[in-house]
């Protein structure tokens, strides 16, 4: 390489990615910011029935911490929770009841499904039997929540008061994830930093898809078709005429990443949706190990590429480029003497880390970790890689001793 070719070099790509990054501050929703909350609340006249479902596979380790929670529920109306133990193996449904027993509380069945069939998630296989013992009782919402969700006594009715008063189908908070541990610490405010920015919360709400959509959408996160929809699948307030209308579960029933899934089906058929971080759910399962958090991120992530090699080259290029071109543009800047490398990569390296800051303050963390971010991200590169790895070696997502299919195998039934 000349010396004119490498001059160019360490000055334009850290000049790009400081555009990048410029374009990401003004112009992707503010995803950075940490203050879309449920909206604001107006309490009904009358408090409509609401059925809590709640999957569970293997969760007798969290379930003292979560379930307790939901049958504590301060609910003016009408409420029931149904607990779908999906073939577990540690005596999740056992527990179930004795905690029912033990705490009192809305009344709770718990039902199994038996195994999933071909073409279904076994959540999203449990989520259906849920579904169908729910509507029995007519609830005009289902409250879908994970088996590790714990959620404060009133979280139940701001929910339904938010979803009255916005006249939104869908109303999901993003659980506060566990930051105990020092990989937790690093690496889950990034993943909720990581999905805001593939999926702005602003944008989510604002947008409303014309009625007669096909359901699932036509992008993920585009402006066009179903526009920007997603939810988070551990707390997920849906109206019920709006998941008949959008055919959920069935019609997403061999989706890996079910929250997001749901969302674009439920705004594809016209409906209202909410996301925004939580106050009062939260996530008690640990993940200690970085092993823990990597298998996690790795069970999903080459699915929410399509399982696309273009799709992953494309997004290796760009984590590269956002994210790992800034500080490397520092030190060999430094080392050749470039001086707007290293000038451009610091000032690109300063946005990254100041549109972080907000997320590490909501997880209550110290700023000092913002500068880690691009290390941060180059291990979310390589899960993404080992997940595309995964899949073709046959793999699949695996998930509690379950690995599915692959899309292309699963038969579409329309």
């Amino acid at each position: 390489m000349s010396a004119d070719v490498w001059t160019s070099a360490v000055t334009v790509v850290p000049a790009l990615s400081l555009a990048v990054w410029l374009w990401l501050l003004f112009a992707r929703g503010f995803f950075w910011r940490t203050d879309v909350r449920l909206p604001e609340l107006r309490e009904p006249a009358d408090w409509p029935a609401v059925c809590v479902v709640v999957p569970a596979r293997d969760e007798a380790a969290v379930l003292g911490a979560s379930l307790p929670s939901l049958l504590g529920q301060d609910y003016p109306g009408r409420a029931e929770v149904f607990l779908i133990d999906d073939g577990s193996t540690d005596g999740t449904g056992g527990l179930a009841c004795e905690l029912a027993r033990g705490h009192g509380g809305l009344p709770l069945t718990v039902a199994s499904p038996g195994e999933p069939p071909a073409g279904w998630t076994g959540k999203l296989w449990a989520v259906r039997h849920g579904i169908g013992l729910a509507r029995g009782r007519e609830p005009e919402y289902l409250l879908l929540t994970d088996a590790d969700i714990a959620h404060a006594p009133d979280s139940l009715r701001r929910l339904v008061a938010a979803a009255r008063t916005g006249g939104f189908d869908v109303v999901s908070q993003m659980a506060r994830l566990r930051v105990d541990s020092g990989w937790e610490r690093l690496v889950v405010p990034a993943f909720v930093y990581f999905f805001a920015q593939l999926y702005p919360f602003r944008w989510i709400s604002r947008e409303r898809a014309q009625r007669g959509g096909r359901a699932g959408g036509e992008k993920s996160g585009g402006r066009r078709g179903t526009g920007t929809a997603a939810a988070a699948g551990g707390c997920v307030l849906l109206r019920a005429e709006a998941a008949e209308r959008a055919r959920i579960p069935d019609a997403i029933r061999h989706a890996v990443i079910d929250d997001v899934a749901l969302a674009r089906a439920v705004k594809g058929c016209g409906g209202r949706v909410w996301l925004g971080l939580a106050d009062r759910v939260d996530s008690v399962r640990p993940y200690p190990r970085l092993h823990d958090l990597w298998r996690m991120v790795s069970r999903s992530a080459y699915a929410q590429l399509r399982h696309s090699p273009p799709l992953l080259a494309g997004t290796v290029a760009g984590l590269a480029l956002v994210y790992l071109v800034p500080p490397v543009s520092v030190v060999v800047g430094a080392v050749t003497g470039a001086a707007a490398g290293v000038l451009l990569g610091a000032a690109a390296w300063l946005v990254m880390a100041g549109t972080y800051v907000p997320m590490l303050r909501y997880y209550r963390q110290p700023g000092w970790l913002a500068p880690l971010l691009p290390f941060t991200a180059l291990l979310y590169l390589l899960m993404t890689v080992d997940s595309a790895v995964q899949h073709y070696r046959g793999r699949g997502a695996a998930w509690k001793g379950r690995t599915y299919a692959r899309p292309e195998a699963v038969p579409d039934e329309g």
